[in-house]
């Protein structure tokens, strides 16, 4: 997909991951509604856009955390641009750690990280195979593909996001639905920064291997947006990780209880 003149909608769009794409997807001459929770940055953000060229960008403050959230996001997505090119679910949380998360936790993380993507794609599909194409992309996680130490939560929630792009893909690709699911591993954000917050798995991601700018995880996108490929790593030694992962599960799961040892030591 070529992503100019087209109208795409980004989700966890005030900061992290979802602000540079917002960034890089407006640069490439696209429409963008960005969506996050009420903040000052998302509605600087869509200033920002819009000084640089008028009605390009619209705000979309809410908690999709709901069914409701997510088919009104997409009403006023279409309302505002037009039919929806793409979609980028990229909003996402990590909380939560051992089998002690409070099961509201639990419950906020797969609704966020989970039923997001299948309430929005819900509501896009209808048209979009009416019109024979469309765009849906994820963010998940290297740990979707492999697992997260210190976090059983966005293990579970990143393995089912990819699981349902997959399905997605499978479903629809042959009606004219590009799917792409994103899956980066240590990126400069606001929840890697926050290490407390889902039993310090952050640090196991720093430990892991290089972290990368959100801007330079933008880059990869697009590129891949433009090749409609389904799998986007940016950091490119995750492929061999899953490779390493699926030749031998058990000197992989040997090799995760090192890391995890180094980390915690236990």
């Amino acid at each position: 997909m070529n992503l100019r003149g087209k109208s795409v909608v980004v989700t966890g769009a005030a900061g992290g991951i979802g602000h540079a794409l917002t960034e890089r997807f407006h640069a490439e001459g696209a429409r963008v509604v960005a969506a996050d929770l009420e903040s000052p940055a998302l509605h600087d953000l869509v200033r920002s856009l819009n000084d640089r060229r008028p009605d390009s960008a619209m705000a979309a403050p809410g908690d999709l955390g709901t069914e409701s959230s997510n088919a009104e996001l997409v009403r006023c997505a279409r309302e505002a641009f037009g039919d929806i090119d793409l979609f980028f679910a990229n909003a996402g949380i990590a909380a939560g750690a051992d089998l002690d998360t409070s099961e509201d936790t639990w419950e906020r993380a797969f609704a966020i990280n989970v039923h997001a993507h299948r309430w929005a794609a819900k509501y896009l599909l209808p048209d979009w195979l009416a019109r024979g194409s469309g765009y849906f992309c994820s963010t998940a996680s290297a740990a979707g593909l492999l697992s997260q130490i210190g976090s059983a939560p966005y293990t579970l929630t990143k393995h089912a996001a990819l699981a349902f792009a997959e399905w997605m893909s499978i479903t629809y690709g042959s009606r004219g639905i590009a799917v792409s699911c994103l899956c980066p591993q240590g990126v400069n954000t606001p929840m890697l920064n926050a290490a407390d917050d889902f039993g310090g798995g952050a640090n196991v991601v720093r430990a892991a291997g290089t972290v990368l700018e959100p801007h330079a995880v933008a880059d990869a996108v697009v590129d891949a947006i433009e090749r409609e490929t389904f799998l986007i790593l940016p950091h490119p030694e995750v492929a061999q990780y899953v490779q390493a992962k699926a030749a031998d599960r058990d000197r992989w799961i040997s090799g995760m209880r090192k890391l995890q040892r180094r980390v915690y030591g236990v």
